[in-house]
């Protein structure tokens, strides 16, 4: 069969699957973000669009010079990840757009947990955890950092130290209490 009627690209790579990965937004809610996580999404978007992207159509051009592209590896990972760049390139600018941007210093000093609050809780077994709710897009479990929509986050929202919540789990209805929370302190920005 002729080259000319088969597909450049599988279908696992079509343009639309990337942005499946990612958490999706609740329905209706907002997109809420910190500054500071703003700034690293905004830094990544600048970053693909400015240093990455150009480098790599560079070297997807060059490879296109030498021939036979079917059998042309720089050619063929080259666009590859051509087209991951520019699902990524989407997904942050949409998701920029519909940003908002939520400073948790404007809360610093009360005791009740709102987005951007670091909150340390103890559950029914006695074990304490320290966790900061977070944007969807900045959250970052190795940090010990929660999702807004996570269900934990989700049972403190509006808590007061003190308090003491239900979180539902896959083992049941768990009491957790809240021991402590805090906000970053304003900056002078």
């Amino acid at each position: 069969m002729s080259k000319a009627f088969t597909k450049e690209t599988d279908s696992a790579d079509s343009d639309d699957d990337g942005d499946l990965a990612l958490p999706e937004l609740p329905a209706g809610g907002k997109n809420y973000v910190t500054p500071g996580g703003y700034r690293r999404l905004r830094e990544e978007l600048i970053s693909l669009l400015d240093v990455e992207r150009p480098k790599v159509v560079e070297v997807v051009s060059w490879a296109a010079k030498n021939g036979d592209r079917s059998e042309n590896g720089d050619y063929l990972y080259g666009k590859k990840r051509l087209r991951e760049i520019d699902r990524r390139i989407r997904f942050l600018t949409k998701r920029l757009d519909i940003a908002e941007v939520t400073d948790p210093s404007l809360h610093h000093g009360r005791d009740q947990v709102f987005f951007g609050a670091t909150v340390t809780y103890e559950n029914q077994r006695g074990e304490q955890k320290t966790i900061t709710i977070k944007g969807i897009d900045e959250s970052d479990s190795s940090q010990g950092e929660v999702s807004w929509i996570a269900p934990i986050a989700r049972a403190l929202l509006k808590a007061r130290v003190g308090d003491e919540v239900q979180l539902l789990t896959p083992g049941g209805v768990e009491r957790v209490e809240v021991l402590d929370v805090r906000y970053p302190a304003p900056t002078a920005d």
